[in-house]
């Protein structure tokens, strides 16, 4: 009875002495951290991290690979949280074991430039003293050395071809020079929305907006073709993110939504057999019931679209073209469209033929899918059209 009594008495104590560290996941306005990034801990202590808004992760690394998961390690997994939010933040504990040290990280944006952990955002248990091998201190520098790499190498392959900022190439007829297609450089990147979390490989473009898309449902922005009885898209040229629609409303005459290239403005996109979206002729007769044509975005690729009509005269050449996510720094601008357009004056354009200049967004049409829906593909990924005379507004 008394080896009973002091066996339970030596529980409770050890229970009593165990020590609760608060930890920090993320801070103010966003910033990269944990807080505290170290500290020392005693067999059965606990750690309960606090994650804030974005969307992190505690992942157990090692020393020599301090951005890296190690196998059979401890991870939280992603734990999203909504901007603003303050009250109620979702907690993850870990129970410390030994005094081994713990080595941490967050593992969003693993192996690209964008990585948290290549941006500081590591924590320990139990490391060296400042001085010593093993210190917080190298290990942070490890952490950061990786994102320096990282952002070493983006930067090489997006320059790894220089000439070609400075050559130029040849428009798809009638000898005109124009400038290259920009290079894109190849992407890997965890996007974050709301609650939601993917990971998406996209081509980077020049000038291009953020890949991550304004909501998970897309913006949707009204573009006027036809706007007061003119040749023109209102407004000529946008830019968009993922996932937002784009609604062309046709206002007057008969015009059409048809996707070309920079290098052939006034002629439909048809490069190795992937043809460009058109929404067909949508001759306005009555004002109040006005036909729309909808294309949704899927990356940040420039997009070129012009009208097809010629009756009495080129719509193209009359310099009625629009552009998506153009790069308005580089030689390869809206207005440089326009004129090229203007140039050709679409006479020597036909339907029958055209080609694409590399670096372009692309899509192939399916047979329509069920409600009117069309599916398009826009640099291999699906998307989809809808020719419908009503669409409900997000705004």
């Amino acid at each position: 009875m008394f080896f009973l009594s002091l066996s339970l008495a030596l529980v409770h104590s050890l229970s009593v002495s165990a020590t609760v560290y608060d930890v920090q996941v993320g801070g103010a306005g966003g910033t990269l951290v944990y807080d505290p990034e170290a500290i020392s801990a005693q067999p059965g202590d606990q750690v309960v991290f606090h994650f804030n808004p974005k969307n992190h992760t505690v992942t157990q690394s090692s020393f020599a690979d301090p951005c890296g998961p190690k196998e059979g390690g401890l991870d939280s997994g992603f734990i999203p949280v909504a901007a603003n939010t303050t009250d109620s933040l979702p907690t993850w504990t870990m129970t410390v074991n030994d005094t081994q040290p713990i080595w941490v990280y967050c593992k969003q944006g693993a192996k690209t430039p964008a990585s948290h952990c290549g941006q500081g955002m590591v924590f320990a248990v139990n490391c060296g003293l400042d001085g010593s091998p093993n210190s917080f201190s190298n290990f942070k520098s490890a952490a950061l050395a990786v994102g320096a790499s990282l952002s070493a190498a983006a930067a090489a392959a997006s320059t790894a071809a220089p000439s070609e900022a400075t050559a130029s190439t040849t428009a798809a007829y009638g000898g005109v020079t124009i400038p290259p297609a920009p290079v894109p450089t190849l992407v890997t990147e965890t996007i974050t929305l709301q609650s939601s979390t993917w990971t998406t490989t996209y081509s980077s473009y020049p000038g291009a907006p953020a890949a991550t898309p304004s909501s998970l449902g897309g913006n949707v922005i009204k573009v006027a073709v036809g706007s007061s009885n003119q040749l023109v898209f209102d407004p000529p040229r946008i830019s968009a993110q993922p996932r937002d629609i784009i609604m062309f409303e046709f206002q007057s005459k008969n015009h059409t939504v048809t996707q070309s290239s920079f290098a052939d403005p006034c002629r439909q996109l048809n490069a190795n057999g992937t043809i460009g979206f058109d929404s067909g002729f949508h001759n306005v007769s009555d004002p109040t019931n006005l036909p729309t044509f909808n294309v949704t975005v899927n990356d940040t690729a420039p997009i070129w679209v012009y009208c097809r009509q010629k009756t009495p005269m080129s719509h193209c050449g009359a310099g009625m073209v629009f552009a998506i996510n153009s790069d308005e720094q580089s030689q390869r601008n809206f207005s440089a469209f326009q004129s090229l357009a203007k140039e050709f004056n679409g006479t020597a354009a036909t339907s029958s033929s055209s080609s694409s200049a590399a670096g372009e967004s692309q899509t192939s049409t399916s047979a329509p899918a069920s409600g009117g829906a069309l599916s398009v593909s826009v640099n291999g990924a699906m998307l989809t059209l809808v020719v419908t005379a009503l669409v409900a507004s997000f705004f």
